[in-house]
């Protein structure tokens, strides 16, 4: 395989596309540093530097970990569909309907929390949402959830098009998967990495998306109908199923640019292998699978739920990380690589994925959990693994398409704004992340516990 050209010409983008493409990443942007500021209030109303009311902080809370979770998946989503389009036919309004669908959600989320007063974080654990104490009402949390199945009811569809449109010219997603090349076979040297790793994220996250909007359709159900009991072991399941594989397919979904751009930085070509394959068809069980670790406390789970959980959390993380870190070392070896801000957030992203990966094997490790269940270490792997994994490669996708609307080429410059912002961007999230994951018995809330601040990121 010959590594392509920097700026293709099928990724240009027309008139409706383009704009479209436009919304995805400036809104991403903007909520994102949006819900910086919402996080920075927090952390000063915990040092005291502000004076935050404890149902205000709940909200604010509440608004952070909705907010950054959505936007991730908004940016990831567009980083996906921006290569996939390539390789299949994507229909532009599956694309442009998820985008007003999440927008939509985020009005009914931002009322529910701000005008109404919502403050049962993004979890909406049962009874919780109904159980206001006075702080909100049952219709600000159906307001929230509202908002919820409306974004993941524009995911779902943006997901059945993409699925559609890669059945039609593969047959069927095992065969997209690579799973017909496992075990024998001539692989294709021209299968897109970006079709295998897109039909990972659909069939995954799709499972996610409905777990979640049953559980949300019977939350609705419970506020409306009180006498409609929930078992609440059953609801939290179904939550943290979705939770888990939404926010893990922002970071699958992002990968797909270190497959598409870093062979085009370095000049070399970034072949498909069987190890790749098989990474890739091993995550795709492993990621339904592996979401009972968020459950270890709960000593009602069925024993066999907290085993899958425990074992699978310490292989899940691993496969196609490695394959995609291998393979980024490999095509940057000798290389001559000429380093420019897109090609170091890429690796930068990389690193942000692995070494978020390693505080989550750790407190997905029973014994550990004890300890750290509680407290800030969750939200610290969170936190490294969206500021230095996802968001570098968002970032990098940003840089390598505004280069080519401005005709840069070979590669966009090196200027000395990008060889200062690199190190700040690394050594601030660094020192933000760490600090933040080895506060491990501060960061209690005006109003209670580090646990809130935990069981959020969670």
């Amino acid at each position: 395989m010959a590594a392509s050209t920097l700026y293709p010409v099928e990724e240009r983008l027309g008139g409706g596309e383009r704009a479209a493409f436009n919304l995805y990443m400036i809104t991403s942007v903007v909520v994102f540093v949006t819900m910086m500021i919402v996080g920075l209030t927090m952390r000063m109303a915990q040092a005291r530097w502000l004076e935050v009311a404890p149902n205000v902080f709940y909200q604010l809370l509440s608004l952070h970990g909705a907010g950054m979770v959505g936007t991730a998946a908004l940016a990831t989503t567009a980083v996906m569909w921006f290569f996939l389009c390539k390789y299949v036919r994507l229909h532009l309004w599956a694309f442009v309907a998820n985008y007003a669908l999440f927008m939509l959600g985020v009005v009914c989320i931002i009322l529910a929390i701000t005008v109404r007063g919502y403050g049962a974080l993004w979890t909406f654990l049962y009874p919780l949402p109904v159980q206001g104490m006075g702080m909100w009402s049952p219709g600000a949390s159906a307001l929230f959830l509202c908002g919820y199945l409306l974004i993941g009811v524009g995911s779902l569809l943006f997901y059945l098009d993409a699925a559609a449109a890669i059945i039609k010219v593969h047959g069927n997603l095992g065969r997209a998967l690579g799973v017909q090349w496992l075990l024998r076979g001539t692989i294709d040297p021209n299968h897109p990495k970006a079709v295998v790793a897109s039909t990972m994220v659909i069939v995954s996250n799709s499972l996610g998306i409905i777990a979640g909007a049953v559980v949300l359709v019977m939350s609705l159900v419970n506020i409306f109908f009180p006498d409609v009991a929930l078992d609440p072991l059953f609801v939290k399941t179904l939550t943290y199923w979705f939770g888990h594989q939404y926010i893990n397919a922002a970071i699958y979904m992002a990968a797909i640019a270190v497959y598409e751009l870093l062979p085009r930085y370095t000049g070399k070509p970034y072949p498909i292998s069987r190890p790749f394959l098989w990474s890739w068809a091993v995550s795709t069980v492993f990621v339904i699978v592996v979401f009972p670790h968020h459950l270890l406390m709960d000593f009602a789970q069925p024993r066999w739920m907290s085993i899958t959980g425990q074992v699978v959390s310490w292989t899940a993380g691993f496969p196609v990380f490695l394959v995609t870190a291998y393979g980024a070392l490999t095509n940057l070896y000798r290389s001559g690589i000429r380093w420019t801000m897109p090609s170091r957030l890429l690796i930068l992203g990389l690193f942000g994925w692995a070494a978020g990966i390693v505080p989550a094997i750790i407190d997905g490790t029973i014994r550990n959990n004890l300890v750290v269940h509680n407290t800030q270490w969750v939200p610290g792997h969170f936190h490294f693994y969206l500021l230095i994994g996802v968001l570098p490669l968002v970032l990098a996708v940003l840089y390598h398409v505004i280069g080519s609307r401005a005709g840069r080429a070979p590669a966009p410059p090196n200027s000395g704004a990008d060889r200062l912002s690199f190190p700040l961007y690394l050594v601030g999230g660094l020192v933000f992340t760490v600090r933040l994951s080895l506060g491990l018995l501060g960061g209690a809330s005006p109003g209670g516990s580090g646990a809130g601040a935990a069981d959020a990121a969670r």
